[in-house]
């Protein structure tokens, strides 16, 4: 091997590459838009993995297998790869939502929407994309006032005892039996269909987590427990089933935050499903939490991270949430100063 070769193989011929994920690590990832300027920036910043932005709300040109190629090329081009795509079943109050019918229990309105996500699943599988994420959501993500955080930044916040429950959703009450219903009438006609076509199907849980027998307007959030989530990955149980693990609403569901990710992290990571993870931060507990940068939140994210890799999690960590801040539009400096933070995380294990 000469001189030059060498370097090839060696820091200095590799400090003017991206940034690439080896096999078997963890991968740093996002959620963000995929226009080519914003992957191109993304791709500088160390990005390797994304999750896109929904196709289409219906079964159209977009979710075809030609369209959804299109994406994937689109994306990989400027060096990040489609990793994952959203279901039109998003985090939106059910009044908004794409498919409401589902969680309504509208026949035969869902069999058709049904129907729908089966066949965006089955070209999401002949696109070559490996996943697809989604929510079971009535309620959409529930927060009170924000409250001022480090340098006045706003940090999304909710406390029960200050939520307003006047209003009540399309769905009207929904106890914890029906809406267990519901979901498993879903994975049953939508599971199988996963694993047929080995796509994994990742789904978020209830954002924030409800006082058992009491829910919020009316609903009970039965995906706002670790026992529920333990429930939930249970129905129809096969390996494309699983979860979008959104630390941060995991997080809000427990006593002590700090003490308990790491067992909650340990339970589904052992059991092979985490499929995405969302790597976010809190300050507070169950009912009373604020949305923090990853850095000032009271959980040790870098105690979460070894976690991760205790159980060989080597799918996407990103953040999905960012504290607001006046002169930084769409959040993107603080989304900047998040992929720096997880990057160094993500450094410091993989090194040990």
């Amino acid at each position: 091997m000469n001189r030059r070769e060498l370097m090839k193989l060696t820091g200095a011929g590799m400090m003017a590459a991206p940034h690439v994920a080896l096999p078997g690590r963890m991968k740093l990832g996002t959620q963000h838009t995929t226009d080519p300027a914003a992957l191109r920036v993304l791709a500088a910043l160390g990005v390797t993995h994304i999750c896109s932005g929904l196709p289409s709300t219906k079964l159209d040109e977009s979710w075809s297998v030609d369209g959804l190629k299109r994406l994937k090329d689109r994306v990989e081009a400027a060096g990040v790869q489609l990793a994952m795509v959203p279901l039109p079943l998003s985090s939106s109050i059910i009044d908004k939502a794409e498919m409401p019918s589902i969680l309504l229990g509208q026949s035969p309105e869902r069999d058709k929407a049904v129907d729908q996500i089966c066949e965006m699943i089955r070209n999401v599988a002949a696109a070559g994309i490996p996943a697809a994420k989604y929510n079971m959501s009535i309620l959409g993500v529930v927060r009170s006032a924000p409250t001022t955080g480090r340098g006045g930044a706003q940090y999304s916040t909710f406390k029960y005892a200050d939520a307003n429950q006047d209003t009540k959703t399309a769905a009207g009450d929904v106890p914890a039996d029906l809406y267990w219903e519901r979901i498993t009438w879903f994975l049953q006609r939508v599971a199988p269909v996963a694993a047929e076509y080995k796509v994994k199907i990742a789904c978020h849980p209830h954002d924030p987590g409800m006082p058992q027998g009491k829910g919020f307007k009316g609903v009970e959030t039965v995906l706002g427990s670790v026992d529920g989530l333990k429930r939930f990955v249970s129905i129809h149980e096969n390996p494309y089933h699983g979860l979008n693990f959104c630390q941060g609403t995991v997080s809000e569901m427990l006593a002590d935050p700090n003490a308990e990710i790491g067992a909650v992290i340990r339970w589904f990571g052992v059991r092979k499903k985490l499929f995405n993870v969302h790597f976010r931060n809190i300050s507070g507990r169950f009912l009373d939490f604020r949305e923090t940068y990853p850095d000032n939140g009271d959980v040790d994210m870098l105690a979460a991270l070894r976690a991760y890799k205790e159980v060989g999690y080597d799918g996407m960590l990103m953040p999905d949430h960012v504290p607001k801040v006046v002169g930084d539009d769409g959040g993107r400096q603080s989304f900047a100063f998040c992929f720096g933070y997880i990057r160094a995380l993500m450094q410091v294990v993989e090194r040990a």
